[in-house]
């Protein structure tokens, strides 16, 4: 591609050389930063292979045109490189300035896309550090001092700007039309995610039975579901693990990692085959009606199967979860069944639930304490009582045994058998303590009075307070509609009571928060750009000329998500990012080869055409290397693909509106803009006031 565009297998060559070489820097780079060389680091290696070829480009063909004019080789070299040097510059700084709110972000975001940003600026510092010297060098050394013949691509393209010249008004009215629209309609309806959704091939399945069913019930009906699932999987399935009940005390890994809240509970992991052709959304769907016929009675919740959703949950077990905490927990419960009933109604949610079981079956014991002191018996020695015959010493009175030989330790519990305590009778036979002997001591139902009840089987709390939550999936939808949606659930529930907060969870604060940085932070780059422009060219109105196809690669971004059926995520957002820098970085130079042949007495109408003329091969080459770099990113090629191919989507999709706007759109702007500016440099100095009048006419 790079010898097509140029035409010249040396140049090409001189070219090529330096990817390489400015990737290996970059890569230096991002090992002293301590770095590590992933998925996110190779994404902007990848990213920046098309300014990498700009660069270099754009030196080379000054080159040219500098030799075209019969300078000796050595002087044109030394004069186009000093004629490039500044607005490369520019260029440069454009573009790390719109990777700046990666490092606004926070958590996890920051964590993946800091590493991104940092691979594409040590690119970016290395190829513009490559092509002044390394390139100058090569050229000297390679190319041959020859005179050129003007092009016929090149003609052709002034040719046609000449003819959209005269309909300049019009193509300008319609660019800011057609861009103004697209945002409108298009943008501003896009769904938003906080990271696309991934099919890895796996699931979590989290069931509930009723509230009390032992463990080996549980685990019938666990098995149950396994078999329903392979069933329906036709045989794809590759691996199954599961977990019935709760961890024991015993248990050698944090329960933090796997939660549950009762022996009524188990969570089942799936794994499919690769290449089954199993889309795991379609694949939960189905699920979900046949296990509802397969164990009625029974609840079950979906749960992230891959890493990055688990970490995206911030400890949530879905991507949506309502927590309603207070002091008053039955104030709270009655509100939390307002608001269910009313996110019942959304129809994209899916496995909505208490994540607490609310009416755990229990034995509550009451003890008269006057009874139980007139017959010498405490209610610690009935609580030990009990504790032996409910579940076991261990947790009272933990107790071991070194064994002399080994000198291992045992542990040592005293547990009556769960057989022979399967009714309240068998509780009220219990002896209330062990210190009384004979067949007068005192039984449990001596002295207290027992009875079947319920209650909250699991306390959460949240800075102290207790807390009920409300989890549910999300089916063809975006997170950010359905925010909206349960936002209005919510109101639709009422005033909640007096000291009840809500607050909504899961992915959605991480969500609203990311992509607020994002928008604030490009906002703040783009203003830092036109500052920054502004300052180079001494002139407001050039600096809004270099940005003004910053439109056009929003509703390009927009238009080929809406076109692909992609959100707008911080993959997307990230694309976005890079085809506003590649694009500003382009206009800067074509504003700027504009404005240096308008100060060479032109008009603005002919400064315009031939500096379009003279960049149109540089981008058109940054163009197409960036696309089909970015194509088998876009088609989700490979396991896991749909990770990182919005950022493909949006990276095609702006560079093509960017490109036809820089163009067609940006010359044309450039000659009504600077139709009546005056010739000559726009400099402050307090010494050049011929130019300081031009300038004050600013």
């Amino acid at each position: 591609m790079v010898l097509l565009f140029l035409r010249d297998i040396r140049s090409a060559l001189i070219v090529v050389i330096t990817i390489p070489v400015a990737l290996l820097a970059a890569i230096v780079g991002l090992w002293l930063t301590g770095e590590t060389i992933n998925i996110m680091t190779l994404g902007g290696l990848a990213l920046a292979i098309g300014i990498l070829v700009d660069e270099s480009t754009v030196a080379i063909e000054n080159i040219h045109s500098h030799l075209a004019r019969g300078e000796a080789k050595a002087e044109a070299v030394l004069n186009a490189t000093r004629e490039t040097i500044t607005p490369r510059l520019l260029a440069m700084l454009s573009i790390l300035a719109v990777f700046v709110p990666s490092f606004l972000m926070v958590g996890v975001s920051r964590a993946l896309f800091v590493p991104l940003s940092l691979a594409v600026g040590f690119a970016m510092l290395a190829s513009y550090f490559l092509s002044n010297t390394l390139v100058p060098v090569l050229s000297v050394w390679w190319l041959k001092p020859q005179k050129h013949e003007e092009e016929t691509a090149r003609k052709r393209f002034g040719k046609l700007l000449e003819k959209v010249m005269k309909l300049r008004w019009i193509v300008l009215a319609a660019y800011i039309v057609i861009a103004a629209l697209t945002l409108v309609f298009i943008g501003r309806n896009l769904g938003t995610d906080i990271f696309p959704n991934v099919d890895t091939g796996s699931f979590s399945l989290r069931l509930r039975a009723p509230s009390g069913t032992r463990v080996e019930r549980t685990e019938v009906i666990a098995l149950n579901v396994l078999k329903t699932i392979r069933e329906e999987a036709k045989g794809q399935v590759e691996i199954t693990i599961g977990y019935v009940g709760t961890q024991p005390a015993s248990y050698p890994v944090n329960t933090i990692h796997q939660w549950t809240s009762g022996p009524h509970e188990a969570i089942l992991l799936v794994k499919l085959n690769s290449g089954s052709g199993i889309r795991i959304n379609e694949f939960k769907e189905r699920l979900r009606e046949k296990l509802t016929k397969a164990a009625p009675n029974t609840s079950f919740s979906f749960e992230a199967g891959d890493i990055v959703t688990q970490v995206m949950n911030f400890g949530a077990p879905t991507p949506i979860e309502v927590a309603l905490s207070g002091p008053n927990l039955t104030a709270n419960r009655a509100f939390a069944e307002k608001v269910l009933a009313e996110m019942k109604k959304i129809p994209t949610l899916r496995d909505l639930q208490f994540a607490q079981p609310l009416d755990y079956p229990t034995v509550n014991i009451n003890i008269d304490r006057e009874r139980a002191g007139q017959m010498g018996v405490t209610v610690d020695q009935v609580g030990r009582s009990l504790v032996a015959a409910t579940s076991s010493s261990r947790f009272t009175q933990p107790n071991y045994w070194r064994d002399p030989a080994s000198g291992v330790a045992y542990q040592v519990q005293v547990e009556i058998p769960q057989q022979r305590i399967a009714s309240i009778e068998d509780i009220q036979t219990l002896p209330a303590t062990s210190n009384t002997m004979g067949k007068n001591a005192p039984m449990i139902g001596d002295v207290a009075s027992i009875n079947y009840g319920s209650m909250q089987g699991e306390f959460d709390r949240y800075n102290q307070a207790r807390m009920l939550t409300i989890t549910g999936n999300i089916h063809n939808a975006d997170l950010g509609s359905v925010t909206t949606e349960v936002n209005a659930a919510i109101k639709r529930a009422g005033e909640a009571p007096r000291g009840v907060s809500i607050a909504v969870r899961g992915q959605v604060p991480a969500m609203q928060n990311t992509l607020n940085s994002l928008g604030l932070g490009l906002l703040i780059a783009i203003v830092a750009i036109f500052l920054l422009l502004a300052g180079y060219f001494q002139s407001l109105r050039v600096a809004l000329i270099a940005i003004a196809a910053v439109p056009a690669v929003l509703a390009g971004v927009s238009l080929a998500l809406w076109l692909t059926n992609t959100t707008l995520n911080v993959q997307s957002f990230m694309g976005g990012i890079m085809a506003i820098g590649v694009s500003t970085a382009n206009a800067i130079l074509l504003v700027t080869f504009a404005e240096q042949a308008r100060q060479q007495n032109q008009t603005a109408m002919q400064a315009a055409i031939e500096a379009a003329s003279t960049r149109l091969r540089p981008i058109l080459m940054t163009t197409l290397a960036m696309i089909a770099g970015m194509i088998p990113m876009a088609l989700a090629l490979g396991e896991g693909g749909e990770q990182t191919a919005p950022l493909g989507r949006a990276v095609i999709g702006g560079l093509l509106a960017s490109t036809l706007a820089v163009l067609l759109v940006l010359p044309l702007l450039f000659a009504v803009v600077q139709r009546k500016a005056k010739a000559g440099a726009a400099s402050l100095h307090p010494d050049d006031n011929a130019n300081l009048k031009d300038t004050e006419e600013l």
